[in-house]
């Protein structure tokens, strides 16, 4: 059986606007509003469509740097942003009001007409850019010259 997967014709980020313009109402805005946030928050962002299945062919958007950052999902009543390492993250500015309960992800669900303070939402992107770089960089080894003691006895 072969896989329904996103359309290899358009780069990411293009299919993105398209699936944010097809539900042309509160959702679309809120969506647009946050990716332009994450952008803005750092602009070597990458965009993909993750996820591809029969009943979100499209799949999902992803957005990371040296790691996944977070997802933006659209459902009925909200637009959820899921923060994949988001237990990790400090959240000064109080975003995370959903999936709190787990050891890695939160979330941010938005409501129709609520609004996320910009600032602290760029911050948290920023945090988890660091967190995923900081995850990446090579563990401290012994400093050079230092002995290690002897466990044997004399």
């Amino acid at each position: 059986m072969k896989k329904t997967g996103p359309s290899k014709k358009r780069p990411a980020s293009d299919q993105i606007e398209k699936r944010i313009a097809d539900f042309n109402d509160w959702r679309d805005e809120t969506l647009q509003r946050m990716r332009k946030l994450i952008k803005e928050a750092d602009p070597h962002v990458i965009e993909e469509r993750k996820w591809a299945k029969v009943t979100r062919p499209d799949g999902v958007p992803v957005w990371s740097l040296d790691g996944i950052i977070c997802t933006g999902e659209t459902y009925k009543s909200v637009v959820k942003l899921t923060f994949a390492k988001g237990a990790s993250l400090k959240d000064p500015g109080k975003l995370f009001n959903s999936s709190l309960d787990g050891n890695a992800r939160r979330a941010i669900d938005i409501k129709e007409g609520e609004k996320v303070d910009a600032n602290a939402f760029k911050a948290l992107v920023r945090a988890a850019i660091e967190l995923n770089q900081a995850a990446k960089k090579p563990k401290a080894t012994a400093k050079a010259g230092t002995k290690k003691k002897s466990t044997t006895k004399k």
